[in-house]
């Protein structure tokens, strides 16, 4: 049966690598980097000190490719079975691909680096995990809001297409001119008005779109991201819970070991002391 107790360098190696000091060296690189990548779409920066904003770009990025190796090396398989990981060799791979030719659009993306810092710091990688859980009831409102726009598209277009073909002339530019009215972005004196100076009765039709789209379904939206952040936080709670209980069951059986343990010493010590009935005699 082989041992699962991982070797001392890799304990060691573990230490360091989620020691706080090392987290926060490389959340500062991150920053750092990031702030750097900005400065070089300064023209006037980069004419002055675009040398040493490139050599201190690289230089980092060797810093996070080590990183990454001493990460690898201390979690060993672990590590790939980790997304967020795969997320930050994904992101620091980019920079090594040769951006030359066709490649060149990936220096843009060397930007993803500062995205590194959802992975590093914990309450950044909580609320991106509440996102994610919230995927599948954000896309059955994303569904219905889908149908919603469909509805109202096509009665606007019915309505409003002979007077107004700009807005509303087709399914597609109603669906986008209902957009603007979601947004709430100069729906009233942009459309809305000039509508209703034609058709009077148009606040009819807009005003419940605005009240069912804007302010109904788009809350429930928020409601399945405030539902899904107190499920990772009661979940949280009750790990804690759970190894709160298991420590303090440890430690109980600890304790009860001790005062066996010393039951016994008191006990042998009691025999060690008591007279021996000959020479009392």
């Amino acid at each position: 049966m082989t041992s699962t107790v991982p070797p001392p360098w890799r304990a060691r190696l573990l230490q360091v690598v989620e020691n706080r000091l090392f987290t926060r060296t490389i959340t500062g690189l991150i920053v750092i980097n990031a702030v750097l990548l900005g400065l070089e779409t300064v023209p006037s920066v980069m004419a002055g000190w675009g040398p040493l904003i490139v050599a201190a770009d690289a230089v980092i990025l060797g810093v996070f490719v080590v990183e990454i190796a001493l990460r690898i090396s201390a979690h060993g398989r672990a590590f790939w079975r980790d997304p967020w990981s795969l997320f930050d060799v994904a992101v620091v791979g980019i920079a090594l691909v040769p951006q030359t030719g066709s490649l060149s659009v990936l220096r843009a993306l060397r930007i993803l680096r500062v995205l590194r810092l959802v992975s590093v710091v914990p309450r950044l990688r909580r609320v991106v995990e509440t996102l994610l859980r919230s995927l599948p009831g954000m896309g059955s409102i994303a569904l219905l809001l889908v149908m919603l726009f469909y509805v109202f598209a096509v009665m606007a277009t019915k309505l409003f297409a002979g007077q107004f073909p700009e807005w509303f002339g087709s399914i597609g530019g109603s669906m986008y001119s209902l957009f603007q009215i979601m947004t709430l972005e100069s729906w009233s004196m942009g459309i809305v008005r000039p509508v209703m100076e034609v058709h009077p009765w148009a606040w009819a039709f807009f005003v419940p779109f605005i009240l069912i789209v804007s302010f109904a379904v788009l809350n429930l939206f928020i409601a399945v991201v405030v539902d899904s952040m107190q499920q990772v936080h009661q979940e949280e709670h009750d790990l804690l819970m759970k190894d709160a209980d298991e420590l303090a069951k440890r430690e109980a059986r600890a304790l009860h070991d001790d005062i066996r343990a010393l039951r016994q010493e008191v006990a042998a010590l009691r025999r060690d002391i008591r007279p021996d009935p000959s020479e009392r005699s």
